[in-house]
Order: C-alpha cells, then structure tokens, then sequence
C-alpha cells in the first residue's frame, strides 16, 4: 500500500509540474502576444475583406506552402495611402513555409496588363484605380498568384528607416554618382536615407526602370539584414519609428505566428519581372510582357519550382489580348 501511495504522490507531483510548466508557457506567450500587439498597434491598418480578393484557381491549388506579401512602394511623399497614388515599387516577398527561404520578386510598374474594369493598362496603375484591393487582384490576375497580404509605404517612410539604422552600405558606381547627392565617386559607401532613396529611384541610367527596381530590392534587403543584427533595445526603437508608416491588412495574430521563423528567414533571391518585354508607345510607353503566359511560365519554374507549370486560362486569355493590341508575340 505505501508504494502504491508513493507512486500516486510521484505522479501527482509530476501532474502539478506539468501544469506549472503549461500555465507558465501560456504566460509568456500571452506576454509575447501582448507585446506584439501592443507594437503592431501603432500601424495603419485596414480590414481588407479577403473574400474581395481574386486569388488565381491554379495558384489556390499549388501554392498552399508559399506565403506570398505585395510590399507596395508608393509615390506619395506625404501620409497618405489612399487611391490615387501609383505604386511605383511593386515587390512581392515570397516566403516557402517549409525552408524559410525568401525570394524577392520585383514587377516593373510600366509591365503591360489587364486591370479589372479598365482594361490593358500599366500595372503601377492599379493601386491609383482601386488602391490595394486591386493591387492585390491584378497582381494575382495576371501572374496566377494567391496574395492576400500587403504592405504599403510611401518613399518617405524609407528614407527615415534608412537613417533610423544609421545607414545602408551599397556599392556605386560611375554612371549612378550623379544621381546622388554628396557622393563625387563610385565606390562603397555608407548611405543616408536621402541618398539611399535617391539611389532606388535612379532611372535614368543604363537599365532604365529594370535595373531601378534591382537598386529597390537591394536597399530593402540591406534594411532587412541590419536589422536583423541588432540587440532588443535597437529593433524596439526601430519598430516603434517606422511602424506608423506602415499601411496593411497583416493583423498582429499574422505578425505572432510567424515570429518563431523570422530569425531563420533569408532572403536567397531577387528577381526582376517580366523576364521578357518589348517597349511599345501607344497613348503612352509601356513594357509588354513578351509573352505574358510564357513570362507567367517560367516565374512558376524559378520562384516556386513548378517544373512543368502551365499557366491558367485566365492568363493565357490575356496574353492573347495583349498581342492583338500590340502585335508583339515574340
């Protein structure tokens, strides 16, 4: 009977423990949940209504491990978000749920495409038509995607990020010196955040528009690693200076989840899209995917390992209505 009575208390003891150990764990992930969402307070929210979001059939089937967010750079220099405001920065962040892995996707605001209710247009118009709701469904639209998050910021809000790190190291050279000011040579340099925005914006240069979304994802990426290096008490200031700049429908419980990778995540990739374009001047210049469903294509292939992807229907219709415009099939 005493052993018996001794093996009850051992596993009663062991029960309590456990409890402790549960009730502990809950407290502090409360207290995590409590922080997060104490910081993630301080951004522009908006409920976007999800069910609002065309998301692509064949994305909805093949691209469940993948998290894809639109960072939207915006050209607005004040405050504001709302339509009306082209997306010059168009950059699609595509996390794989499984490696953690990052790959950077730019669009390039002149791509040629179908926006829902305006017909064949420039893609950085979509968001000055419709805002992100149809940011988000041209994007997916027209790329057999599923985005359903976003993130929005004006040029401003990465100019003051830039100098709230206290720089980014970016080489320049020959040709880009004189587009920003206080540099005299090329070389590598320390960049303020009104010289690192002067250097994302950089068109008129060899590379045009391709290689100013290149200079975009670089600088991103740079902020990106920095941060990542700091103590507790720099991300926290960090968080609290940028974060009322920030418009987007990720709610904190988003932000939670994915805090016990963030630390793992890295970005392997930074590409450029479409892969293949042909300027055309219609009622204005604009890039034309050459062709759309072949572009469609092999973005599939390197960005999600789709080795033999086949592009919807919907984007094989499109394709084929960008080439009666332009004539351009190849």
């Amino acid at each position: 009977m005493q052993g018996e009575d001794k093996k009850k208390r051992k596993f009663k003891v062991f029960e309590i423990t456990v409890l402790i150990l549960i009730i502990i764990l809950a407290i502090i992930l409360l207290a995590i949940f409590a922080f997060v969402s104490n910081k993630w307070g301080k951004v522009n929210n908006v409920d976007l209504n999800k069910n609002d979001i065309i998301v692509s059939t064949n994305a909805d089937e093949n691209l469940s491990n993948y998290r894809n967010i639109a960072i939207l750079g915006i050209d607005s220099r004040e405050d504001t978000y709302s339509k009306g405001n082209r997306s010059d920065c168009i950059i699609i962040a595509s996390i794989n749920n499984d490696t953690k892995q990052v790959k950077m996707v730019s669009v390039y605001r002149d791509t040629y495409v179908q926006i829902e209710g305006y017909g064949l247009d420039k893609i950085t118009h979509a968001y000055s038509y419709g805002g992100a709701e149809l940011a988000l469904n041209t994007l997916n639209t027209n790329l057999d995607l599923n985005i359903e998050e976003f993130v929005v910021v004006n040029f401003e809000a990465v100019k003051e990020a830039v100098d709230d790190i206290d720089g980014v190291t970016m080489q320049i050279t020959d040709e880009e010196v004189s587009h920003i000011p206080g540099i005299e040579k090329a070389g590598t340099y320390n960049l303020t955040g009104e010289q690192a925005l002067a250097y994302a914006r950089i068109r008129h240069a060899e590379g045009g528009d391709y290689k100013r979304t290149e200079r975009m994802r670089d600088v991103i990426a740079a902020i990106v690693e920095k941060v990542k290096t700091f103590n507790i008490s720099q991300i926290n200031k960090f968080i609290d200076n940028i974060l009322p700049k920030v418009y987007t429908n990720i709610t904190a419980a988003d932000i939670f989840t994915l805090i016990p990778s963030i630390t793992s995540m890295k970005i392997t990739d930074s590409i450029g899209w479409p892969y293949e374009t042909k300027g055309i001047t219609l009622d204005r210049w604009y890039g034309v995917p050459i062709t759309l469903e072949s572009n469609v294509e092999m973005l599939h292939k390197e960005v999600f390992e789709e080795s033999n992807y086949i592009p919807s229907d919907t984007v094989k219709q499109i394709s084929q209505e960008i080439i009666s415009k332009t004539g351009y099939s190849e």
